[in-house]
């Protein structure tokens, strides 16, 4: 169970990194009092389809980007976090007798895992964390067991460790985002159990978290995401991959650009927010949420949090991790705003080293 360590509690600083379809991103944080700093930060792209819908398809490749990520971020840091996809992880809370050591609590849950989990054991790696008392039986307690199929974690471990790096941490991106969102939050007026939904839109997946008081209560991933505008503006106007996301970045596009291509695209997201809502009220006790937080690199165009905002009648803001921390001097602090509310995830896996 140790490998997995989803849950594992760790005091040593190590490096978040956050795999992705299209890049990788690294980060390192200090901690000084209640105040977090920035040591070092990085992101480099991915070889084309060395990632595939957040499963590793070429661990070299994906060691190779992590070894020039080392080098660009001068870190001197060797452990790393990782996370798996929720997509990819089964997490249930089951009730065990309290009073067991940790070591007889493990043995039990291995022999009762194989009734909450569809796979063969042996392919699938199981962790667990104590969550506290069974609130329906004094005498039990609460078990949040998470497994995900080994094949996903053993590619991530492999990638690290080519690229002479120890893997410290597998964590479920879930429960990174909660973390990283404990710091967004801060930044919100009102506090006291609001049900946010936090739009995490990559490259090829969108992710919608949502959570009440702080903590997760749904999670859902959809096939949709940036690489949508990158392909349109290479497919119209005649780009390479490379000169598409550039041009996507920097602008320098013919003037047909915003109308032709960028509305269109900003009214396909506020559709696929609408839609992922609607799955989540449809699938919960809520038909509301009082605050939209977008996170993920589509986040960042202009406009986009203005219009969702006016399409749903309800508040948004644009995730940024870092607004209360410090930042080295050896970042690049303008890209670091740039890129925040694509680093929630790498925030999340960085602050593993405090907990």
């Amino acid at each position: 169970m140790g490998i997995l360590g989803f849950l594992e509690r760790k005091a040593k600083p190590v490096l978040g990194l956050d795999i992705s379809s299209t890049s990788i991103k690294l980060l390192e944080l200090s901690r000084n009092g209640d105040r977090y700093r920035v040591e070092s930060y990085a992101v480099k792209a991915l070889p084309p389809n060395a990632v595939v819908e957040k499963n590793i398809n070429e661990v070299e490749a994906v060691a190779d980007t992590l070894k020039s990520l080392l080098l660009q971020s001068k870190t001197k840091l060797k452990d790393a976090a990782v996370a798996v996809a929720g997509s990819a992880v089964i997490t249930k809370v089951i009730e065990m007798p309290g009073g067991m050591s940790d070591d007889v609590l493990e043995t039990q849950i291995s022999l009762e895992a194989d009734q909450y989990i569809p796979y063969p054991l042996e392919e699938v790696a199981i962790d667990f964390e104590v969550q506290g008392e069974s609130e329906i039986n004094p005498d039990m307690i609460d078990v949040l067991l998470a497994a995900c199929r080994r094949e996903n974690v053993d590619l991530r471990v492999a990638a690290l460790e080519l690229a002479d790096l120890k893997p410290k941490v597998v964590d479920v991106e879930a429960y990174t985002m909660e973390r990283a969102f404990a710091l967004v939050e801060e930044q919100l007026e009102d506090q006291d159990d609001q049900v946010i939904a936090v739009l995490d839109i990559g490259a090829t997946m969108t992710t919608l978290s949502v959570l009440v008081g702080g903590k997760t209560v749904y999670t859902r991933e959809q096939l949709f995401g940036g690489k949508q505008l990158t392909e349109e503006i290479q497919r119209r106007y005649g780009l390479s991959v490379e000169e598409a996301g550039l041009a996507k970045k920097q602008g320098g596009l013919p003037d047909d650009y915003t109308e032709e291509v960028l509305e269109p695209f900003k009214d396909a997201v506020v559709q696929q927010v609408t839609r992922s809502l609607q799955f989540f009220f449809s699938s919960s006790q809520y038909n509301d949420v009082d605050h939209i937080i977008l996170a993920g690199g589509v986040a960042s165009l202009a406009g986009l949090s203005d219009l969702i905002s006016e399409k749903l009648g309800t508040e948004v803001s644009v995730a940024n991790p870092f607004a209360n921390m410090t930042v080295a001097s050896r970042v690049n602090a303008v890209a670091l705003a740039n890129d925040a509310p694509s680093l929630m995830i790498a925030v999340g896996l960085a602050m593993r080293s405090f907990d």
